[in-house]
Parts: C-alpha cells; sequence; structure tokens
C-alpha cells in the first residue's frame, strides 16, 4: 500500500509546477510534536494559549483539592472537596479536548488542501 501511495505522490509532483510541489510537500503528515505546535501557530494562537494556561490553572485546583481531600475528617468537608476536585479536573478535561480538536481540524485542512492540489493537478492534466 505504501509504494502505492508513492507512486500517486511522485506522479502529482510530476505534474506540477516548482511553487505547487513545494507547497504539497509541506502538506505531509505530521508527527506529534509537529501538531501540538501547529495549533499554537495561526490567528487564533492566543486562544490556545490563553486556555493552556486556564487549563494548568484547573489542574493545579484539582491537585489542590485532592490534598484538602485527604486531609478533612469531616464528611461534608470530603464530598465539598470532592465535587470540587471533580469540576476542576473536568474542566481540565475540556480545555483538553478542545486542543485535541483543533489538531483534528488543522489535519483535516491539509488533507483537503491535498486533495484540491490533486484535483487541479488531475483537471491540468485531462485539458491538456
Amino acid at each position: 500500500m505504501k509504494t502505492n501511495m508513492e507512486d500517486i505522490d511522485q506522479l502529482i509532483k510530476e505534474t506540477l509546477t516548482e511553487e505547487e510541489a513545494k507547497f504539497y510537500d509541506e502538506l505531509e503528515e505530521q508527527n506529534l510534536m509537529q501538531m501540538i505546535s501547529g495549533i499554537f501557530s495561526g490567528k487564533n494562537s492566543w486562544i490556545v494559549y490563553t486556555m493552556s494556561i486556564v487549563q494548568v490553572v484547573f489542574f493545579g485546583l484539582f491537585i489542590y483539592c485532592a490534598i484538602q481531600f485527604f486531609e478533612v475528617e469531616s464528611t461534608n468537608d470530603l464530598i465539598k472537596w470532592g465535587v470540587f476536585g471533580t469540576i476542576s479536573l473536568i474542566g481540565s478535561s475540556m480545555l483538553k479536548l478542545f486542543s485535541w480538536m483543533q489538531m483534528d481540524k488543522k489535519a483535516i485542512i491539509r488533507e483537503i488542501k491535498r486533495l484540491e492540489l490533486q484535483v487541479s493537478s488531475l483537471s491540468g492534466k485531462i485539458s491538456e
């Protein structure tokens, strides 16, 4: 399967101009670290930075609540710290989910651009 994909990629690169081929190479799959650093760039990077800071605050709050949970002896206090800890952990998880969705969105956009480039290349080849 990999050889077929490499053959298809090579055929596409042959039909593209030099500038289009360079753009096509930039659209290759990314590893996890490239995807993570990719969400911190672009027009809405400030939102990701803000969400990351808030996520760390929520997680720190969870750690504080967990420590308090194990230090108290009253049942009412156990419930209070358990609920606060659960809410802060849910908040941290939701913000992490937002970041993963942003990474997925960027990967989908990259694949759509690859498809557009391939369609453009094939339509140029057909019209010749």
